[in-house]
C-alpha cells in the first residue's frame, strides 16, 4: 500500500514538473504573468519553471524581423502620381513593453510603416525619390522609430525598394535624359572644335614665321595619302602661288598702248557730207562713203 502511494506521488510529481517546465531558445525571452500581473524578471534562454495554473509564460522573439511594406500610391510635392514600396527591418529590445504597451506590435509596425511611407511621398519631389533615396530612407526611419520606442521595438533599417511611374512620365523622363545627353555631346564637340581652332591658329603662326614648315607639312600630307596605295592623288595647291603666277603674267605683258584718237579704227566708216549737195531722198540725208569711191552714196540708218 505504501509503495503504491509512493508511486502515485512520484507520478504526480513528474506530471507537475513536466507541466511547470518550459524551454526557452537562445533567440527568445520569456515574460511571466502571475495572476495576470507582469513579473519584473524576464526569463532567459534555457530551462525555466512556472507555477502551473498560476503563471502564464509568453515567449517573445528577439530576432530581426523583415517586414515588407505594401506599395503605397501618393502624389509627390511636384504633383506627380507614384507608387512606392519599402521594407522595414526591426527587432524587439524590451519584451515586456512589446507585450504590454501594444496589443500586436507586428500589426502596429506595419500600419506605422505604411502611413509614414505615404507621408514621406507627399513631402518629397520625384527627383529625390529617384536619386536621393538615402536621405529619404533616413527620414522614413526616424518617422517609424518615434512611436516604436514606446513599444520596445528598435528600427534597424528602412529602405525604399521601388518607385513605379506612369508610362507617360517614363517617356517624358526618357526624352529629358536624351536631350541632356545631346546637350552634353554638343558642348563637348564645340569645346573640341574650340581647342582645335586654337591649336590650328598657333600652327598657322608658326608656319607664317617659317614658310618652309608649310612645305614640309605639304610633303608629309602627300606621304600619308600615297601610303594608302590610291590610284588618284589629290595634291593641295597654295592659292598664293596662283596669285603670284597671275601677277607675273600681267607684269610680263606690259601696259596696252593707247590708241590715237585721230587714227581711224579698223572697220569704221567715214561719213562726210556730200560736196555736190545732193538733196535728201524722202527726208533721209545722203552721206558720202570714202570706202566706196567717189560718187557712191550710202544712206545712214536712223
Amino acid at each position: 500500500m505504501l509503495i503504491e502511494l509512493l508511486v502515485i506521488v512520484l507520478v504526480i510529481g513528474v506530471i507537475g514538473t513536466a507541466s511547470a517546465a518550459r524551454i526557452i531558445t537562445q533567440y527568445e525571452r520569456g515574460v511571466v504573468f502571475r495572476f495576470g500581473r507582469l513579473q519584473e524578471s524576464v526569463r532567459g534562454p534555457g530551462l525555466t519553471f512556472v507555477v502551473p495554473g498560476v503563471d502564464r509564460l509568453r515567449k517573445v522573439n528577439l530576432q530581426i524581423i523583415t517586414m515588407p511594406v505594401p506599395a503605397q500610391e501618393g502624389i509627390t510635392r511636384d504633383n506627380i502620381t507614384v507608387r512606392v514600396d519599402a521594407v522595414v527591418y526591426f527587432n524587439v529590445t524590451d519584451p515586456a513593453r512589446a507585450l504590454v504597451n501594444v496589443e500586436d506590435y507586428l500589426f502596429a509596425m506595419g500600419q506605422v510603416a505604411q502611413s509614414s511611407l505615404r507621408s514621406i511621398i507627399g513631402k518629397s519631389d520625384l527627383d529625390d525619390l529617384l536619386s536621393n533615396r538615402e536621405r529619404l530612407n533616413q527620414g522614413l526611419e526616424v518617422m517609424i522609430d518615434n512611436p516604436a520606442l514606446h513599444w520596445g521595438v528598435h528600427i534597424d533599417r528602412v529602405e525604399i525598394k521601388d518607385v513605379s511611374l506612369p508610362e507617360s512620365m517614363k517617356r517624358s523622363i526618357a526624352r529629358q535624359a536624351e536631350a541632356e545627353r545631346e546637350r552634353r555631346s554638343r558642348i563637348i564637340a564645340a569645346d573640341g572644335e574650340f581647342q582645335a581652332s586654337r591649336k590650328l591658329s598657333e600652327a598657322a603662326g608658326v608656319m607664317a614665321d617659317a614658310p618652309a614648315a608649310l612645305q614640309l607639312r605639304l610633303l608629309e600630307t602627300v606621304v600619308e595619302v600615297a601610303a594608302e596605295k590610291n590610284s588618284t592623288l589629290v595634291l593641295p595647291f597654295p592659292v598664293e602661288l596662283l596669285r603670284f603666277v597671275e601677277h607675273a603674267q600681267h607684269t610680263a605683258a606690259g601696259p596696252a598702248p593707247e590708241q590715237r584718237r585721230d587714227e581711224p579704227r579698223p572697220g569704221a566708216i567715214d561719213q562726210v557730207p556730200d560736196p555736190a549737195g545732193v538733196p535728201d531722198v524722202e527726208g533721209v540725208p545722203q552721206v558720202h562713203d570714202a570706202r566706196m569711191g567717189p560718187g557712191v552714196l550710202s544712206s545712214g540708218s536712223g
